[in-house]
């Protein structure tokens, strides 16, 4: 169920905002240099590294719509007989913009990511579980790995819970909708559905304050 819930969430974040990774292409890599771990070096036994991922790092992703950002990340690396057994764990924050008020919404970040990584001949991600990287690769860099994983962790729809919106912010886009409504002789259900998708609602206890 976990992993049919995961794949549900990443075929929606691809038709919404299109693949999770940016292109490489479009990706200064030697900006990520800090999230390498040196696989070659390592003797069999376990092993661990940190890792901070913030505003810089989405910043360089090129996600505009990250506006700020703090997770850290704590891997735990078991290594035996050239097979890397990794695990991730991840805890903090991003910030977004809430999309009914526009203010900044602060979305925890609590999740861990495992997988295993063997060397073989040539690069090969087919499997959720194993990665294969090529054996002239002395490290593995984790940044697109870290990336998806806090990726999947927003979700969808950035609403503050209910009264926590700035309701100042909310009527003047109401006001601005409706006007914008009238002026292209929009329904008024547009505008209104607006504002009860707001907080905005006398039913809302505090709402009319």
């Amino acid at each position: 169920m976990v992993i049919i819930k995961k794949l549900t969430n990443f075929v929606a974040l691809f038709l919404i905002y299109g693949p999770l990774r940016p292109s490489k292409n479009s990706i200064n890599v030697g900006k990520f240099t800090a999230y390498k771990v040196q696989l070659a070096q390592l003797k069999d036994g376990h092993h661990e590294q940190d890792f901070v991922v913030d505003t810089e790092f989405f910043k360089n992703m090129e996600r505009t719509d990250i506006h700020k950002a703090d997770v850290k990340v704590h891997l735990d690396l078991e290594k035996k007989h050239d097979v890397y057994d990794c695990t991730f764990h991840c805890q903090g924050y991003v910030e977004v913009a809430c999309d009914r008020c526009l203010d900044p919404l602060e979305i925890e970040i609590s999740t861990d990511y495992h997988i295993i990584v063997k060397y073989g001949d040539s690069y090969n991600d087919e499997s959720d579980d194993i990665l294969v990287i090529p054996e002239s690769n002395p490290y593995l860099n984790v940044a697109y790995m870290l990336y998806d994983t806090i990726v999947l962790c927003i979700p969808l729809r950035h609403v503050h819970p209910i009264g926590k919106c700035n309701r100042a912010m909310l009527t003047a886009l109401s006001k601005h909708r409706s006007a914008a409504s009238d002026n292209d002789g929009a329904d008024d259900e547009d505008a209104s559905g607006y504002a009860d998708a707001g907080e905005i609602d006398p039913s809302v206890p505090g709402a009319e304050d």
